[in-house]
């Protein structure tokens, strides 16, 4: 009898890895299904494997992610750009005296080419799909902590289901799930260093007396201690700088939120747990630094140009404002204040316009969790009885990162669609929201889990308010008992929010994952014939094609709208076959080019093939 309630309490607390354990293995082969099925490594032309991406970010992302994989170099060389001033690359690089580089950030390239140097670069297209399931269990693991395990099984159902993570994780070179899932394991872990119960109870006002008294006491240099919670300090850490080398942007209000759950944990954290944490964050930190000197000629620039410049401007107002502080002199604050504001800010301060996009991409877009959320937030903090100060503070928190996120992203102009009038799941506000979207889908399974409970058993009261009986909708007697009623509702509930999420990223978006790995086939016929047409040393000049010619062929990214990039042009035609690939000109505009825009540096083009309906390749001639 002992052994059958020890084994039904065993079964009891693992159940759910039951359905968790399918469901992350159901999870990574559907977002893996896109790249198995589009890209090709067959090597049936010319020796090139068909690897090919929607999007330049992450065309430059898979490129170095596998060059650092077989050659440990984060830069190509192409001689050519030393005669048109650096114009020979595609979008989302950047060229320097001949040295193609990445503008993007360097930790998905040097985490997932680190990974290849050891395996294969054949995988790193699945790296991402991979790490997002585990993303999976860390998120179960995660809101369990904060909230019960019912409700993480929900959210963690919820999120497998959810159209941002799914199509993002398909779109695996992007950087934003890695970098989601590196923060939730880092935080999981930051929550397991701190398991350890309150000795005394510290009010935050105080935090910075009792830090300075507990160094001089020395309690924070024992050498005893418990090394496994030393250890989640180290792990976090570790998990916190892949985070910000995935997306060191995010900086701007992962900072905040990170200096605030430090200060609220300030006892159980302790000197050594904060040396280790950082101390994990350094070393994943270095690469980053390394390479950014290499490539950048600083450890904390990188890419971006106007990034560069923000650091740049934060760091000398900074410097000029701490210097008029130390000397009494304020007669400059303002001026240096606004200087960091606006650096902050590099595309803008426009609160109104962030409103307007998180209802667009927040409410609109995914209207049942938006408002099963807000319900869910609302019972949660308001509703609940009696609040523990840790309430309020995880209210707080949430607020600041929301408003955070909404204010700085929302104030962008984003037109990743071609129709900038469309607003589709491929625009980039839903990739940078998508903490926001996982901070919600908790509370929208709080409200599940209340209304559900609250159905199964109805109290009824007489007329003075008083509890006469209870009314059970599936009566034990009659059908089962209430908690099977609860799993039922649940069960259709979440089913039905799967259903639809599922739809909306397969088919029910313009840029849903079926019309997307429709395009890829497309993309891979042009390919294969602008590909057999054309040299191995040719020059492709094009407007949204760069992506998918390079690194086959050399491309410059332009038109013939600009006289400074036509002279260019006309340096390349003595050395290397150059063509264009656009929308197929009509006979008028080929007569145009001829005898006038091109005529005038002594260049004509010359009509190819029509590859497609809408698409032609044509070649840039010297005029004899």
């Amino acid at each position: 009898m002992i052994k059958k309630q020890k084994i039904i309490k065993i079964i009891k607390k693992i159940w759910p890895w039951y359905l968790l354990l399918p469901l992350v293995i159901v999870f990574f082969v559907g977002t893996s299904s896109l790249n198995y099925f589009t890209q090709d490594y067959s090597k049936s032309l010319e020796q090139a494997d068909y690897v090919k991406w929607a999007s330049p970010d992450e065309t430059a992302n898979y490129i170095f992610a596998k060059l650092y994989a077989q050659t440990g170099k984060l830069s190509i060389f192409e001689s050519y750009n030393l005669y048109t001033d650096d114009i020979m690359r595609p979008r989302s690089l950047r060229s320097d005296h001949g040295e193609i580089k990445p503008v993007s950030f360097l930790g998905i390239i040097l985490f997932f080419g680190t990974i290849a140097k050891f395996t294969t670069y054949k995988i790193i297209p699945y790296l991402t799909p991979f790490f997002a399931s585990l993303g999976l269990i860390f998120y179960y693991l995660l809101v369990k902590k904060v909230f019960t395990r019912t409700n993480a099984l929900i959210s963690t159902f919820i999120l497998a289901s959810f159209p941002v993570y799914i199509y993002y994780t398909a779109r695996s070179m992007f950087h934003n799930v890695l970098f989601t899932l590196a923060l939730i394991v880092a935080l999981y872990f930051a929550v397991l260093c701190l398991s350890q119960k309150r000795k005394h109870k510290i009010k935050i006002l105080k935090i910075f007396t009792y830090f300075k008294n507990s160094l001089k006491k020395n309690k924070f240099v024992s050498l005893q201690g418990d090394y496994k919670q030393m250890i989640f300090a180290l792990i976090a850490g570790l998990f916190f700088g892949l985070a910000i080398i995935a997306r060191t942007s995010e900086l701007i209000w992962l900072l905040p939120l990170l200096g605030f759950l430090a200060l609220l944990n300030l006892r159980r954290l302790g000197l050594k747990k904060i040396i280790l944490i950082l101390s994990g964050i350094i070393l994943v930190l270095l690469p980053m630094f390394y390479y950014n000197q290499i490539l950048y000629n600083s450890i904390f620039l990188g890419g971006y140009a106007d990034m560069n410049r923000s650091i740049v401007a934060i760091k000398d107002s900074s410097a000029s404002l701490l210097t008029e502080a130390v000397q009494g002199q304020f007669s400059a604050s303002k001026e240096y204040i606004k200087n960091i504001f606006d650096s902050i800010f590099v595309f803008g301060f426009h609160p109104r316009q962030s409103l307007l996009m998180a209802d667009i991409y927040i409410r609109q877009m995914f209207s049942v969790l938006s408002y099963l959320s807000l319900a869910g937030f609302l019972v949660y903090f308001f509703g609940n009885g009696k609040k523990r100060v840790r309430h309020y503070w995880l209210f707080f928190g949430l607020s600041l990162v929301l408003a955070i996120l909404i204010i700085y992203y929302g104030s962008w102009h984003f037109f990743d669609n071609p129709d900038k009038t469309a607003h589709t799941i491929g625009n980039s506000y839903t990739r940078y929201w998508l903490p926001i979207y996982l901070g919600l889908i908790p509370f929208a399974s709080y409200f599940i889990i209340r209304v559900t409970r609250a159905l199964s058993v109805i109290k009824i009261r007489d007329k003075n308010k008083e509890e006469v009986g209870q009314l059970r909708l599936f009566s034990r007697k009659k059908y089962f008992r209430a908690s099977t009623a609860r799993f039922i509702m649940r069960f259709l509930s979440v089913g039905l929010i799967i259903i639809s999420s599922l739809n909306f990223v397969y088919q029910g978006s313009e840029e849903g994952l079926v019309f997307l790995a429709a395009k890829q086939r497309q993309d891979k016929y042009e390919w294969e014939k602008v590909i057999e047409i054309t040299e191995n040393n040719s020059v492709i000049i094009t407007r949204y094609h760069d992506k998918l010619f390079f690194p086959e062929r050399k491309v410059i990214v332009g038109l013939f709208d600009d006289k400074n990039m036509i002279e260019r042009y006309t340096r390349l035609v003595d050395y290397l076959p150059v063509y264009y690939y656009n929308f197929h000109f009509p006979k008028k505009d080929i007569d145009y080019l001829n005898l006038r825009r091109l005529k005038e540096f002594g260049l004509s083009i010359k009509l190819i093939e029509h590859v497609t309906p809408t698409f032609a390749l044509y070649q840039l001639l010297k005029i004899e």
